[in-house]
C-alpha cells in the first residue's frame, strides 16, 4: 500500500518545481512542510527527516553540509542548482571577495580551487592612536594571519573571512550564468573599485602579489580611479594601503601618468609602508614609500 507521501508526490513535486528560489535553509523547509502538511493529507508523524528522506531518495533534492567551525550550517537545494547561489544564503549580506571577486571580474586567467566568501564584522571603536613606524615594520615582518573559518567540499576550499566593517560599501549585485545549465544568477560579490582594494590589502587571498598587479592591469579601462581613492578614504584603513595601491597602479603600466598623480595627490605619505606580510628579501620604491618583493619591480615593469 502507498504511503501518504508517495500518494502526495505528484502535489510536491509541483510546488518544489514551481518555486524561483529552491534553496532552503532547515527552518525554511520546515515550514514549507507544516505550511502545506494538510493540503497533502500527510499525517503529524510524517517528520522534517521522513519528508527530507523520502525528497532525497525518490525527488530531486540535495543536502549540502557546510561544517564551518565557527558555525556548521546545511542547504536543501531541490534541482541542479550551482554551488554560487547557495553560499550566498549562508549569512544574510555574505558576499563574495578577493580571488572569487577577481575570477568573476575576469581580472584573472586563473581557476582558484579555493572560495572566498566575505561576511562583516559589527562596527568596532576606531583607532586612536598615532600610527608609528615601529609597530608596521613589526606587524609586516611576520606572516598574515589567516583565518580557520574553512571547509573542504568537492574538492574546492571554501572560506568564510570576517571583513571590515563598512555598511557593505562597494557591494553590488552581479549577473552570473552557470555554464553547465545556462541558468542566470545575480551574484553578491564587491564592485571592481572594492575588488581592487581588497585584493591589495590582502594579496594572500588573492593569489599573491603577482597575481594582484595582473587584476590591475586586466582593471585599466573599466575601473574608476576616482572612484577607487573616495572608497579606499571611506573606508579609513589605519595602514597607509594607498602607497601599495598606488604602486600597483602605476606598476601595471595601464594607467595614464595623470591618473596615476591625482591619486597620490589625495593621499599622504607619512610612514613606510609594505606590499604584502612576511617578505624576506625586500627592495624599497622611494616614490611610493614601498618595501617591495626583491626584484618585483623590476620583474614587473
Amino acid at each position: 500500500m502507498a504511503t501518504r507521501l508517495q500518494l502526495a508526490r505528484n502535489e510536491i513535486f509541483k510546488l518544489l518545481d514551481s518555486l524561483s528560489w529552491p534553496i532552503f535553509s532547515q527552518d525554511e523547509l520546515s515550514s514549507l512542510l507544516q505550511s502545506h502538511r494538510s493540503e497533502w493529507r500527510l499525517a503529524q508523524r510524517t517528520s522534517f527527516f521522513r519528508f527530507v528522506d523520502y525528497l532525497k531518495k525518490s525527488g530531486k533534492l540535495k543536502v549540502l553540509k557546510f561544517p564551518f567551525p565557527f558555525r556548521a550550517t546545511s542547504r536543501y537545494v531541490w534541482g541542479n542548482v550551482p554551488l554560487y547561489p547557495v553560499l550566498l544564503t549562508i549569512k544574510s549580506g555574505c558576499h563574495f571577495s578577493h580571488y572569487t571577486a577577481m575570477q568573476l571580474h575576469d581580472l584573472t586567467e586563473q581557476q582558484p580551487k579555493t572560495i572566498y566568501l566575505n561576511w562583516e564584522q559589527p562596527a568596532k571603536p576606531t583607532w586612536s592612536h598615532p600610527l608609528e613606524q615601529a609597530n608596521i615594520n613589526r606587524a609586516f615582518a611576520r606572516p598574515q594571519r589567516t583565518t580557520t573559518n574553512q571547509i573542504e567540499l568537492d574538492g574546492q576550499r571554501i572560506i568564510m573571512l570576517n571583513g571590515k566593517n563598512s555598511g557593505y560599501l562597494g557591494v553590488e549585485d552581479r549577473p552570473w550564468t552557470d555554464a553547465q545549465t545556462q541558468n542566470r544568477y545575480a551574484l553578491r560579490v564587491t564592485g571592481l573599485e572594492r575588488t581592487l582594494i581588497d585584493v591589495a590589502v590582502r594579496p594572500l587571498y588573492s593569489g599573491g602579489v603577482a597575481e594582484v598587479l595582473k587584476a590591475y592591469h586586466r582593471a585599466a579601462g573599466r575601473v574608476s580611479v576616482n572612484r577607487l581613492a573616495a572608497m579606499l578614504k571611506s573606508l579609513a584603513y589605519v595602514y597607509p594601503y594607498h602607497q601599495a595601491i598606488g604602486f600597483y597602479l602605476e606598476q601595471s603600466g595601464a594607467f595614464d601618468a595623470d591618473v596615476i598623480s591625482l591619486f597620490r595627490g589625495k593621499f599622504a605619505f607619512e610612514h613606510d609602508f609594505y606590499l604584502t606580510y612576511g617578505m624576506k628579501e625586500t627592495e624599497y620604491v622611494e616614490r611610493w614609500r614601498l618595501h617591495v618583493p626583491a626584484g618585483f619591480a623590476a620583474a614587473s615593469s
